[in-house]
């Protein structure tokens, strides 16, 4: 009697690793997750990227707290260095 349980035993281990491991490749292969995943939007290009060209900010009030330096380099075309 022993030695028929100890088989059933080791037949539901044996089976139940083989269906673990079917369910995991399949899981991990991308099956289960193409069918319960939505795509995400790409994000699109931001506000923050740099064109490579410097543009001054020729607010007045901006302006008026300028030093005469940061001035003149904005007026060359310049990224400005002092504040």
């Amino acid at each position: 009697m022993s030695f028929v349980r100890t088989s059933l035993v080791a037949a539901a281990l044996v089976g139940s690793t083989l269906v673990g491991g079917a369910l995991g490749a399949a899981m991990f292969s991308g099956a289960f997750a193409q069918a319960s995943t939505t795509p995400s939007p790409s994000p699109g290009p931001t506000n923050t990227e740099s064109t490579g060209t410097f543009h001054p900010n020729e607010n007045p009030t901006h302006e008026s707290h300028e030093s005469a330096q940061r001035e003149a380099q904005e007026n060359a075309g310049q990224m400005p260095t002092v504040p």
